[in-house]
């Protein structure tokens, strides 16, 4: 499966991140741990929302829309 998550810091809740992974429990340790240089600023993170496929490439499609402006919109609405 693969997972296009949703995480928001909890030291600046403004501050929210969208990702795809294939291993959803070690992406968020990595994150926490700040191994990743996106949101090492801002840990520690909670997860959101995440949603499943079962293909990569649906996964960082759905990815790509979360990041542009009517997927922003929809993930106010539906996802936060």
């Amino acid at each position: 499966m693969f997972y296009v998550y949703l995480i928001q810091s909890l030291a600046n809740e403004e501050q929210r991140y969208v990702g795809t992974t294939s291993d959803l429990k070690k992406r968020i340790e990595e994150h926490n741990s700040g191994k990743s240089t996106h949101t090492n600023k801002f840990k520690p993170w909670r997860l959101v929302t995440y949603l499943a496929f079962d293909d990569q490439a649906k996964a960082e499609q759905f990815e790509k829309y979360l990041k542009q402006g009517s997927g922003h919109a929809f993930a106010r609405k539906h996802l936060w």
